[in-house]
């Protein structure tokens, strides 16, 4: 088990292999679909984003409602395959990693392995055992969402798995 602090550096990343097991704490910030489509619109109208995302690591998530004494309810994965078409123009921004479930896209991996990013799976089901790793939470942007609105996480050993490494190596089958 590798215990990994973030923000990413391209060194970490370098030495991140697809079946790595990982403990992420520090800082990552979420969003879904909804939050993907406004950022990516912002993209193409060359407007600036609500959220530097240069250097970060995404978690797509809807995290269910705070229980009194918790920073957020059951917080667990969404199916990434539903961010691909918007990944690429992210990680061409610098968002340097991705947490989420399932597969990826061909555009997705070559654009990782271009930008040197990794893909981290959370596991699904495990939404109330990942919520214990989150130990603060902030709204950073698109509140209207709700809880598809993008929040900061401030995590401590957030259970993890690298899918693909940046060099596009994945542990998926095709």
């Amino acid at each position: 088990m590798k215990k990994i602090y973030l923000p990413l550096t391209d060194d970490i990343i370098k030495e991140l292999h697809a079946g790595d097991s990982v403990l992420l704490s520090g800082s990552i910030i979420t969003g879904r679909d909804a939050a993907h489509k406004r950022l990516f619109e912002l993209m193409e109208q060359g407007k600036p984003l609500p959220v530097d995302i240069r250097g970060e690591v995404i978690y797509y998530v809807g995290p269910a409602p705070a229980k009194p004494g918790h920073a957020v309810g059951p917080a667990g994965p969404t199916s990434s395959y539903r961010m691909d078409k918007y990944t690429p123009a992210l990680l061409d921004r610098g968002l340097k990693g991705m947490i989420g479930k399932g597969a990826r896209n061909q555009d997705v991996i070559d654009s990782m392995i271009k930008n040197g990013v990794v893909y981290f799976a959370a596991i699904g089901g495990a939404a109330a055992l990942i919520s214990k790793s989150i130990k603060k939470i902030e709204t950073l942007a698109y509140e209207d969402l709700g809880t598809e609105a993008i929040y900061r996480f401030y995590v401590e050993d957030f259970p993890a798995i690298v899918v693909i490494d940046s060099q596009g190596k994945s542990i998926l089958v095709k």
